[in-house]
């Protein structure tokens, strides 16, 4: 794949909006090795972009303070684009359970600033970020994403080739990306550095997990690959709380073991990363699901009159963390080996 990314990204101009976060850092760390004339960072935190500015020194990077949800704002920093990864975002669930209409302006309303600047501009290519908490929703979080993906939708239909429009917008959705601000492994770490049992909900709870070179490799995919409307799903496999927990203690040799808290408000037993509904319209890509669009224009016929008769939902299984392949505790010992986030604190630790 490699090629074919040098091919697209070179002497092009990307904006990462959100671009200070964990995927902004690792995905433009990838993205400088093929080239790209400007990689414009765009987000709120100028600490966090300080930072970046001085770990990465480099001449193509841009930094530019702003917020998704100034549509004035994005219009400017869009002008002149070739692509964008979006992927600013409110993305704590109990931050948005608190403050659910910080998490409808930003993760919404922000979002349909993007996509409307980039039309405007006719930027080649838009891939949103989303997540499995954007399938079957039952907290703010999710919901706002789910709205997040419906509106890249609804705007890869308003934009069409025959309307002398050439911006293809599209979508990927992972779940648990490991080790990322504000996810379940550092605050593990941040456990055991306190002498403290690691607090789990329900040893039965699963999550997938997806290193974060992952999640890059799915959102590089989607951007030479994607199609308008779509959204990518990388297939992942799933552990349960319990085993994540056990292979922490594992690695790091702590024996103080863990502590069974309960179940959080918002959260869910199992995630799901491709509905059973979505299955109706969703191509086996081997290592990738493409989730096709409910229709591809704005013909209410399509929602209101006919349907497809041939669909047997009894047959039809969800993608979902509970039917996913599951790591027993070797491998999941051997998946948190493999990450680099991982080795340092280890290092660190002893």
């Amino acid at each position: 794949m490699n090629t074919k990314i040098s091919k697209k990204i070179k002497d092009k101009i990307i904006l990462i909006t959100g671009g200070t976060g964990s995927f902004g850092n690792s995905v433009v760390g990838r993205l400088l090795q093929f080239a790209p004339k400007k990689i414009i960072i765009f987000s709120r935190d100028e600490k966090k972009q300080h930072d970046m500015r001085i770990a990465l020194e480099d001449e193509r990077l841009k930094f530019v303070i702003g917020d998704v949800r100034d549509r004035e704002g994005v219009n400017r920093v869009v002008e002149g684009v070739d692509y964008i990864f979006h992927a600013a975002a409110l993305k704590q669930v109990p931050t948005c359970e608190f403050f659910p209409m910080e998490a409808v302006k930003t993760n919404v309303i922000g979002t349909h600033n993007v996509l409307g600047a980039a039309a405007h501009h006719k930027v080649e290519r838009v891939v949103v970020l989303s997540t499995d908490k954007a399938v079957y929703p039952i907290n703010a979080m999710g919901m706002t994403k789910a709205l997040m993906e419906k509106t890249m939708i609804a705007e890869s239909k308003n934009y069409t080739p025959t309307q002398n429009s050439k911006t293809v917008f599209c979508g990927v959705r992972y779940g648990n990306v490991l080790y990322t601000r504000g996810s379940v492994l550092p605050y593990f770490v941040h456990l055991l550095k306190q002498n403290k049992e690691l607090r789990i909900t329900d040893p039965k709870m699963t999550r997938f997990l997806l290193p974060l070179r992952k999640a890059v490799d799915l959102v590089l995919f989607a951007i030479i690959n994607g199609e308008n409307g779509c959204i990518y799903v990388k297939k992942s496999p799933a552990s349960t709380i319990e085993i994540l927990a056990h292979a922490v203690c594992r690695i790091f040799k702590y024996e103080r073991g863990c502590t069974n808290v309960g179940i959080r408000a918002g959260e869910k037993m199992h995630e799901t990363l491709v509905s059973q509904e979505e299955f109706t319209r969703t191509d086996d890509l081997k290592d990738f699901y493409k989730i096709r669009p409910e229709t591809e224009g704005l013909n209410y016929d399509k929602y209101l009159v006919k349907g497809n008769k041939k669909i047997a939902f009894d047959k039809i299984q969800a993608f979902s963390s509970e039917n996913a392949t599951r790591l027993n505790l070797k491998e999941a010992i051997a998946l948190l080996h493999s990450l680099p986030d991982v080795q340092r604190e280890l290092e660190q630790y002893k």
